[in-house]
């Protein structure tokens, strides 16, 4: 299986379980990994035969925007969700940080990987 990836991907939205964080928004961070096979991408150079991962980055963009959610928990899920079901990703692994969340530390958040059902 090929990876198609996307690395420290940062977007803005309501995350935290504190009030202020409710009112203000911050950063995530995510690293996506993809399972996937390029090679008929490979042999015809048409990005119709890859998994796009401009399509991928700008629907995850759209979805985290406008998202609210208290636990990077249950986002990393839905997250995943979303990858899984509307692009036919088999596999995938993705980190998805908060920047700045833990005093003294660069980034705190969850790992995780997945496969389609």
């Amino acid at each position: 299986m090929d990876i198609v990836y996307i690395r420290e991907l940062e977007i803005e939205t309501i995350i935290g379980i504190y009030d202020w964080e409710r009112e203000q928004r911050q950063v995530v961070s995510l690293d996506l990994e993809m399972g996937t096979d390029i090679s008929l991408a490979a042999n015809s150079e048409n990005i119709e035969n890859t998994l796009d991962y401009k399509a991928v980055a700008k629907r995850l963009i759209g979805f985290i925007e406008g998202s609210e959610f208290f636990l990077v928990e249950a986002m990393a899920e839905k997250i995943s969700e979303i990858v899984l079901e509307e692009f036919s990703v088999p596999w995938l692994k993705l980190r998805l940080g908060k920047p700045g969340a833990v005093t003294g530390s660069k980034d705190v958040g969850v790992i995780i990987e997945r496969t389609s059902k």
